[in-house]
């Protein structure tokens, strides 16, 4: 497609600006590792709620939902949007205990609750294996979009897309660090928001597609539009709603929503001025991420059905497309190809500013891992601020090289998804109870993160004799069967190695306070050797967490399905439900009096 003049004009004062910002934050941010990592540990909770949403807007995400609501309809969603319950989690209940911790990452983590040699192994392997191996991974995902949308829009080869987008968001993030990630991750939202609303809006109103009240009654698009699963499926049902809502939440790791926190969120939260921002950040991260973000890109994915009703019509619009690339992802670039001129230049700058959001927090994350957790303390104690800086610009343009050279081997966002939520399988029960129950030590960590590698490799392998409607388990049960084995392989691993040593586990306790429940044994062992490490001004209860996170989940839920049923015409449903977020707020600002007494 042509871009006019104005569109180039658009695009170019966007990068312009970013760069900019990068530069000029270039010489704070390059001072120490605290700087470069977390800003100084002074970010306000909007800013880096704004930064986290930005992050997980990505490029690859509207192709990721554009490909489930064509192949599984809008119910198809139900396998992320379940994901809320650990982000609720994470805001009630673990935002306050990571900004307690005080630590650079959370892999540093491992040396404050686990000690000796083993948790130093833990430590080290899990900056390497998350910083190296699951960033790349999640990154290249971000990647393929990029080719898909440069290939159909711009008309780029996926090594000219891999070499102009790495090229300048590579620079951007060795320059300004996480400063600049988080002050530019502001603007980027909000343009990001502007090009997903304006492409929803001219997607609708297609001549092809008639408008919404046409698109709704459309015979093929008709059958997408359940928010819940048919139930009468048993098989839809179980994957689709079932395995996540009982299942997926709390066992699954997943970058953006790891059980009980982690990864770039957790760094958010660590840079945070206290822990009442560290809680406002993900608060406001959970309500844009899940109910306000995703409605454009679905009306987006049903217009496509009607444009491009199967994978041969977009194939045969678009014939430079690769075939070992082809897939229902693909539509949602080809129906950005239809915005008239101007406005592509700035949807064309808003799937830009996904991009480098998502990619150059990836690169700033992973490169902490790499510096804090294993260059400074497995490499060179010694080493200057200067120089560990220096590590750091030097392993993000390595993060991003090895991304690149992994997106041109994968197919779709939907794949990449699927490999990662396997391969987490099973790990994230302990990594919710590691704070509350003392008796979990590294080793229950080493077995439960090889166990589930394993073992999802293994029914991967097997799949076709062991998975299916005429065979030994039914399809659905795959995952949950990964989980089950994969908890029982690290609690019978905990049961039969030493706990931590005592000294290890006050030490922890004292400065974390989590709740008394998990940790009684050593209390009291401590009051015996005559430590006292309770805080008794510290609330260390979780019912007043668990209750918000409840009423949480279901105020989002509420704002979610209200605006989806505005959009039906289903207006009484949509009230009712704007009214039970209303009740729900309410509720919150009550419970918030009580919870902010722990701090």
């Amino acid at each position: 497609m042509n871009l006019s003049t104005l569109d180039y004009s658009i695009i170019f004062v966007f990068f312009a600006v970013t760069l900019f910002i990068g530069i000029v934050v270039s010489k704070k941010s390059g001072k120490n590792t605290d700087e470069f990592f977390l800003s100084g540990r002074n970010m306000p909770w909007w800013l880096l709620g704004f930064s986290m949403v930005a992050t997980t807007f990505a490029a690859d995400t509207p192709l990721f939902v554009a490909d489930v609501v064509r192949q599984k309809g809008v119910s198809g969603n139900w396998v992320w949007w379940t994901f809320l319950l650990t982000g609720m989690l994470t805001v009630f209940v673990y935002a306050r205990l990571w900004r307690k911790s005080n630590v650079k990452t959370d892999i540093e983590f491992y040396e404050l609750r686990y000690g000796g040699s083993t948790a130093k192994f833990l430590r080290g392997f899990r900056a390497l294996y998350l910083g190296l191996v699951f960033n790349v991974l999640v990154m290249s995902a971000v990647m393929l979009a990029a080719i898909k949308i440069g290939g159909i829009m711009l008309g780029l080869s996926p090594y000219e897309v891999v070499g102009y987008a790495g090229f300048i968001t590579v620079i951007f993030s060795a320059i300004g660090g996480f400063k600049g990630v988080v002050y530019t991750d502001f603007l980027l939202f909000i343009v990001a928001m502007i090009g997903a609303v304006a492409a929803a809006y001219y997607a609708v109103n297609l001549p092809e597609v008639g408008g919404l009240s046409k698109l709704l009654a459309n015979e093929h698009v008709a059958s997408k539009l359940s928010i819940l699963p048919d139930f009468s499926n048993t098989e839809l049902i179980m994957s689709l709603l079932v395995i996540p809502l009982a299942v997926q939440w709390w066992s699954a790791w997943y970058p953006g929503a790891e059980p009980g926190g982690g990864g770039y969120i957790a760094q958010r939260m660590l840079a945070a001025k206290d822990e009442k921002n560290a809680i406002g950040a993900t608060f406001f991260f959970n309500i844009m991420h899940y109910a306000i973000r995703p409605w454009p890109w679905i009306l987006v994915a049903l217009a496509s059905i009607v444009v491009f009703p199967t994978l041969e019509s977009i194939h045969a619009a678009f014939p430079a497309i690769e075939t070992s690339k082809l897939g229902h992802d693909y539509a949602y670039p080809a129906m950005l190809t239809f915005l008239p001129k101007g406005l592509i230049g700035l949807v064309l700058a808003s799937l830009i500013a996904a991009f480098m959001s998502t990619i150059s927090t990836h690169l700033n994350w992973g490169s902490s891992y790499i510096v804090n957790d294993y260059y400074k303390r497995f490499v060179k104690s010694e080493a200057s601020e200067k120089e560990l800086v220096a590590v750091g610009r030097f392993s993000t343009v390595v993060l991003m090289i090895l991304s690149s050279i992994l997106a041109l081997s994968f197919t779709n966002a939907l794949q990449i998804f699927d490999t990662i939520i396997a391969f987490g399988a099973g790990t994230g029960l302990l990594f919710i109870l590691r704070w509350f129950w003392w008796r979990i030590n590294a080793w229950s960590e080493i077995s439960a993160m090889i166990s589930s590698g394993i073992v999802s490799l293994l029914f991967a392998h097997y799949e076709s004799a062991l998975f299916g409607a005429d065979l030994l388990f039914p399809a659905w049960s795959k995952f949950p069967l990964i989980v089950l084995v994969t908890t029982i392989i690290w609690i019978s691993v905990t049961y039969l190695t030493k706990p931590e040593k005592q000294e290890t586990l006050e030490k922890f306790y004292a400065k974390i306070q989590p709740s008394s429940a998990g940790w009684k044994r050593v209390i009291a062992t401590a009051n015996s050797n005559g430590n006292n490490i309770v805080d008794s001004s510290v609330d260390t209860s979780l019912t007043y967490g668990i209750i918000a996170m409840l009423v949480g989940t279901i105020l989002v839920y509420s704002i979610l399905f209200a605006m989806g049923n505005f959009i039906y015409g289903e207006t009484n449903l949509a009230l009712l439900l704007g009214g039970s977020a209303v009740v729900c707020s309410f509720v919150l600002f009550k419970l918030w009096d009580k919870i902010k007494e722990g701090f």
